[in-house]
This record gives structure tokens, C-alpha cells and sequence, in this order.
């Protein structure tokens, strides 16, 4: 049985492109990349919320070998970001690898034939000998269950999923959650809503942003002279891999930027007790750490109000806390993140002997081998997997050393006649070696965040620098892979 294409990719958001990207200049053109929505962009495309913009600075937050020159600002905004893959795609002519509307809600591994065959929403198949899935971890917003939210009679939206047509001017709002999305929002919408409550559980640790436009005379320079932003471009990453020491336990830098965070709150805040409000209360790193300079000088304003209480239920024109506040709102908005650490949904992906990866991961948290390959799931590589989250440092990065790890293991399965499997005994050292890797880092200090699972288990990060998966994706033993020959 001869497959559709020898390779499928899931997703057209940066995982996606860049590996059909390392692809097609392999001189590999027999893949097709499937899409569940209508156009591309993962995230970015489905992230339109005032004021979203990357926290990882442009010059990182780009295809190392695929450059723009022309960002127009230090930190890419949202539309500037989907423009940039749009025009990465229509100059590599990727579309005609595109199938959009299709959502692939099963994958079956066929052992006999050694392929995998996809059946998207809509019933159509492709079958194909390799998987690269892109999923993506931001892709399943999550809403929190509060008591009586279905009989409000305003509007309720989240984050990642924006009514543009949505009129805030002149209205009540409130901002449910203070992570990235929410101190990008709230500053965005403060001058124009009647009054804005901010609910927040958990004080952000914030650092200064400093951006700023990138003036024409860097732009012409950086388009003539490439070498010039490769040049910035490195020493932005080896600065930020210094900064990724803080998550790691140096404690000299650790403490250099806790002293600069408090510091910015306290020039930034003027009233104490909102100050006292809005000063974390756990290790700084522990939860994602932030960049802002316009989120905290928001609650100066007299149309701001913070609240720290929890919520006890919603009624149909208000928010009450659990020591009976009210808040009487118009519009809620959910600024309250994703599902990460663990993955709720109906697909299925069947591997050897019938066993299913999702319902695994349910038993054992989300695991692989340097979040690429997991055992049993013959010829299925994942980008951006488990335990590859950064906490400092552009994700791009992971994900380009991860195709230089894919591209071997694609070139070690054209070599052979069946089927290659990861071993489970190579899986689960690596795994048990990350997880002590977590010990004496900040993300094992106790507090909770969308890094750890409901075991405690952290799923989502890396537990080092860049430059040590760097290594670990540089070359690929064929000995810690099992061949199946087909005949």
C-alpha cells in the first residue's frame, strides 16, 4: 500500500511552516500540511485582542533563516506577526501544500503497511508514512467554571477568542486574570470603557518592556547588510539565555531582577495598598514572568479597580466575591489562558497495538522523548511536545532545533523498509532525567502555575537553556530506535 504523501504535517502556525520550510529545502516535497481552521497562523491568528503583541522580542521571535528586516517595532505585534508567516508562505509557496478546514479528528497507525492514516472532521483520509504534528499548546482556551456565569445577560468572551465587532466605549468591564493576555488588554481598553475591575488571584511579577519603534536607518541597514541582524539577533539570544540563569538557581541574577521588579512597581504605583495588592508573593520565575510599562500605571487611574477577593458566583448583571462585593458589569472578558499541561479532546491518535496516546497521557502526564517522539507511535514526531516550554527565551528556537533532530530521523526512516519506534527504556530515562533536572529550579518552588498538571507533575517547560537542547537535538542515535522491517 503506497501512501498519499510521505509526510503529513499538523498545523500551519510556526511549527508547521518551519518544517515544511526544512522540507521542501531538503529537496523533500511529498508532504501536504493540514489545517483545522481556514487560514493560517495558529496563535496568531486566532489571538486579535487589543493591544496582543509577542513578549519575546522581534529580532528572536522570527525565522533564524528566513529573516525580516523591516520589524517595525522591538516586539512584533499581532497583525505584523501574521503578516510575516503570510508572506513566508506566499514566498515559499507553501499554499499548495495547504488543506484548510481540516481538523483531524483521528490517526491510526496502520502496521501492516507501516503508514498512518488521518481522517479529518469532514470523513476525508490521507494516509502518510510520517507524522510531524504541530499542534500548538496555546490552541484550548480555558474558561473557569464560576457559579451562575450562564445567567448573565451581558457579554462574555475569552482572550483568544475576540468579537471584533465587540463596543466597549462607555461600558462596565471586567478582566478575569492577570497573566500575558490580560496586561496586554487592560491597557488597551482603559481609556475607553466607563470602568474597568481587574479580578485578580495571583500578583504577575513584571519587568520593563522597553520597546519602541525600530527607526528606518536600522531597518535599510539590517535589509543591506543581513550580517548586522544576525549579529543583533545573537547577542539578544545570549543575553536572554544570561537572564534564563534566574530560572535555574543562580541566585545573583535571580535576585538582581526580583530587586528591578519590585522597583518598577513601586515608580509605577502610586496608591500603597494597590501597590501591597499587586506585589507577588511567590518566587519570582516560579509563574510566568511578564513585560509591560503601560499595565501597571493603568490602576492609577480613577476609572481602575483591582480585586483580589475570589469570586463566589456571577448573577445576571454583576460579579460577587466570596465576602459579598459586587461588581455590576456589562462584559466580562476571560483573560485566562490555555490548557497546557494537560490536553482534554475527542481525537485519537492509535498507535501500536491499539493503544492511544491521549488516554496514556491521561495515566501518565504528557511525556516523550525530547518532546519529539514517544514510544509506540511508530513514524509520529511532535514539535513543540512535552516538556519543551521556555520561560525565557523564543520558542522558534526549540522548535528549529527540534527539525534538525526530525530531518535525521526522517532521513533514518527513508533507509529503511518498515516502521522506526523510539525504545521506551530510551523515553523513560530521558524523562526521569528531566524531572530531576527540575530540582533546585524555581519552577520547584511550590506555587501552582500552567506549567505543572493536577499530579504536580511539570509538563510543559524545559528545565535548561536553549543551547543544551541545542545539543541534546544536534544528532540522532539510531541505537535508541527500534526498526520493524515490512516486506
Amino acid at each position: 500500500m503506497l501512501p498519499d504523501f510521505q509526510i503529513a504535517i499538523i498545523g500551519t502556525g510556526f511549527s508547521g511552516i518551519i518544517a515544511a520550510l526544512r522540507l521542501q529545502q531538503s529537496g523533500r516535497n511529498s508532504f501536504i500540511m493540514l489545517e483545522r481552521a481556514a487560514s493560517i497562523g495558529g496563535t496568531w491568528r486566532d489571538n486579535t485582542y487589543p493591544g496582543c503583541a509577542c513578549d519575546v522580542p522581534s529580532l528572536l521571535y522570527s525565522i533564524s533563516f528566513v529573516p525580516k528586516p523591516d520589524w517595525s517595532r522591538g516586539y512584533g505585534t499581532q497583525p505584523e506577526i501574521l503578516a510575516y508567516m503570510q508572506d513566508v508562505v506566499r514566498s515559499n509557496r507553501l499554499e499548495a501544500k495547504m488543506r484548510f478546514d481540516a481538523e483531524i479528528i483521528l490517526y491510526e497507525f496502520l502496521e501492516e503497511h507501516g503508514l498512518w492514516r488521518l481522517t479529518d472532521a469532514s470523513g476525508r483520509i490521507v494516509t502518510a508514512r510520517q507524522v510531524i504534528a504541530g499542534w500548538g499548546p496555546f490552541n484550548r482556551p480555558t474558561i473557569p467554571k464560576i457559579s451562575g456565569l450562564e445567567h448573565f445577560q451581558g457579554l462574555t468572551l475569552h482572550s483568544a477568542r475576540w468579537n471584533q465587532t465587540i463596543e466597549l466605549s462607555g461600558k462596565r468591564v471586567a478582566v478575569i486574570g492577570t497573566g500575558a493576555s490580560a496586561i496586554q488588554i487592560v491597557p488597551s481598553i482603559v481609556a475607553q470603557v466607563a470602568h474597568l475591575t481587574v479580578f485578580q488571584r495571583n500578583a504577575a511579577w513584571l519587568g520593563d518592556r522597553m520597546d519602541a519603534p525600530v527607526p528606518a536607518a536600522v531597518q535599510e541597514r539590517y535589509k543591506r547588510y543581513p550580517w548586522l541582524q544576525r549579529l543583533a539577533r545573537g547577542f539578544l539570544y545570549q543575553l536572554l539565555e544570561l537572564r534564563g540563569q534566574l530560572f535555574l538557581g543562580n541566585k545573583l541574577v535571580h535576585g538582581y531582577m526580583q530587586k528591578l521588579s519590585l522597583q518598577k512597581l513601586e515608580r509605577e504605583v502610586q496608591n500603597l495598598e494597590i501597590r501591597r495588592k499587586l506585589t507577588p508573593n511567590y518566587t519570582l520565575g516560579c509563574k510566568r514572568i511578564l513585560s509591560s510599562d503601560e499595565y501597571l500605571p493603568a490602576f492609577n487611574r480613577d476609572n481602575v479597580s483591582l480585586e483580589t477577593d475570589a469570586i463566589a458566583e456571577i448573577t445576571s448583571g454583576s460579579i460577587c466575591t466570596v465576602y459579598g462585593t459586587e461588581h455590576a458589569v456589562d462584559v466580562i472578558i476571560f483573560a485566562t489562558g490555555f490548557e497546557v499541561a494537560e490536553i482534554t479532546t475527542t481525537a485519537k491518535v492509535i498507535g501500536l497495538s491499539g493503544r492511544e496516546l491521549f488516554s496514556q497521557w491521561k495515566t501518565t502526564g504528557l511525556e516523550a522523548y525530547k518532546g519529539i517522539c514517544v514510544a509506540g507511535y511508530p513514524n509520529f514526531t511532535l514539535l513543540l511536545g512535552p516538556n519543551t516550554g521556555l520561560g525565557h527565551s523564543s520558542m522558534l528556537g526549540m522548535i528549529e532545533a527540534q527539525m534538525n533532530y526530525i530531518m535525521q530521523y526522517t532521513e533514518l526512516l527513508e533507509k529503511t523498509k518498515g516502521y522506526l519506534d523510539v525504545r521506551a527504556d530510551i523515553q523513560n530515562t530521558y524523562n526521569q532525567h528531566i524531572h530531576q533536572q527540575f530540582q533546585g529550579t524555581v519552577w520547584a518552588s511550590g506555587c501552582k502555575s500552567w506549567y505543572v498538571d493536577s499530579r504536580g507533575k511539570i509538563t510543559t517547560l524545559y528545565p535548561r537553556l536553549v543551547q543544551h537542547f541545542r545539543g541534546q537535538t544536534k544528532n540522532l542515535d539510531p541505537l535508541e530506535f527500534s526498526v520493524t522491517t515490512i516486506e
